[in-house]
């Protein structure tokens, strides 16, 4: 019903950029809160940057100051502008929404995209 299409990973020095997307499409009627994740191998899904449907941002510690998170609600469009990358920010990038699919739907649902890889070498 909901999708959500990850792009703009890749292979960055150390120090370099990338800016990444997430295309939601489908049924949806509203989006509130979306979020970028990042995932290493043997390792849990950690949040990375959250924004609210009204806008209001939540970074990791870890990344603050190095990455901007935005969206672009007419097109349903989520970002995650990188700067500064580490090789430890080496991880599968998800992207996350909550998706209200119709106006009769009473709650949001969590959709998940199929990630995408960004690789920072040192």
């Amino acid at each position: 019903q909901v999708q959500l299409v990850e792009s703009g990973g890749g292979l960055v020095q150390s120090g370099g950029s990338l800016r990444l997307s997430c295309a939601a499409s489908g049924r949806i009627y509203h989006i509130n809160a979306m979020g970028w994740y990042r995932q290493v191998p043997a390792n849990k899904r950690e949040l990375v940057a959250s924004i609210t449907g009204a806008g209001s941002t939540q970074y990791a510690d870890s990344v603050k100051g190095r990455f901007t998170i935005s969206r672009d609600n007419a097109n349903n469009t989520l970002f995650l502008q990188m700067n500064c990358l580490k090789p430890e920010d080496t991880a599968v990038y998800y992207c996350n929404a909550d998706v209200r699919s119709t106006l009769m739907s009473l709650s949001y649902r969590g959709y998940w995209g199929q990630g995408t890889q960004v690789t920072v070498s040192s």
